[in-house]
């Protein structure tokens, strides 16, 4: 990975964008990918699936939270981890955690300008619930932009970094990997994909790309590879688009 400046259109200024010329299937992650949670809403989310933890296991608050992270991190989504170990309804957890106001989160012109404007099919792959991705593309302006959703649900209520995951997605789009980028915030998800031969883009929070590779996300391994890191998705697909114009 090179370790040039970051761009204010969220590009490094020797990024080859022409690889994206051949891409016709472009997969989006939705939280902390389409938009970013707000720390507001972090704590809504987080708090929402502790006390439903708490609620529906019978443990202390300390306990749940604890339960919660580590779920997670062995199952890719708490939801699945819930279902395997505790037999607990993935759909109910899912639907109380995600019932959050969704004005809350920002409308993102630029962002939806780009996303109309990419050549082929357009996906969100998300761990959470549809209802929750259609509010919130919907917030951000880009309802109508997309071809599918694929959710917790549609991918047999597996979660990413499952392999069923992505081989499902290939399997009901018909997209060629090699003709696939994918857009996520955990490199964990891209691991996968990467080996598939898709173009892997990690988004990272603002000032955050030269440790991209810390703590937050060290399951993953120190030496894992993606294809592009960007902290502006809305500015990174306008310099695509740009781009494949003009080579095209």
């Amino acid at each position: 990975m090179n370790e040039a400046v970051l761009s204010p259109i969220g590009t490094d200024q020797d990024d080859d964008l022409g690889r994206f010329a051949d891409i016709d299937a472009w997969v989006f992650d939705l939280d902390d990918t389409l938009y970013t949670i707000s720390p507001e809403l972090a704590a809504e989310f987080d708090g929402r699936m502790r006390a439903f933890i708490e609620r529906e296991i019978g443990v202390a608050p300390d306990e749940a939270g604890r339960l919660q992270h580590d779920l997670f991190h062995r199952h890719g989504a708490t939801a699945r981890g819930l279902m395997i170990e505790y037999g607990i309804s993935p759909d109910d957890f899912l639907d109380y955690v995600h019932d959050v106001d969704h004005q809350a989160i920002t409308p993102d012109p630029v962002l939806s300008e780009a996303i109309a404007l990419l050549p082929g099919r357009r996906y969100v792959l998300t761990n959470g619930p549809r209802r929750h991705a259609e509010q919130t593309i919907k917030q951000i302006g880009a309802d109508g932009h997309f071809s599918e959703i694929f959710d917790f649900v549609r991918a047999g209520r597996h979660a990413k970094p499952n392999p069923e995951v992505y081989a499902g997605l290939i399997a009901e789009t018909g997209a060629a990997p090699a003709r696939m980028a994918m857009f996520e915030d955990m490199v964990r998800n891209l691991k996968e994909p990467k080996r598939l031969g898709v173009m892997t883009i990690l988004v990272v929070p603002p000032r955050t790309r030269d440790l991209f590779r810390g703590d937050w996300d060290v399951e993953a391994g120190p030496d894992m590879e993606v294809d592009f890191v960007t902290e502006d998705l809305g500015g990174f697909l306008t310099a695509i688009i740009s781009e494949i114009s003009v080579s095209n």
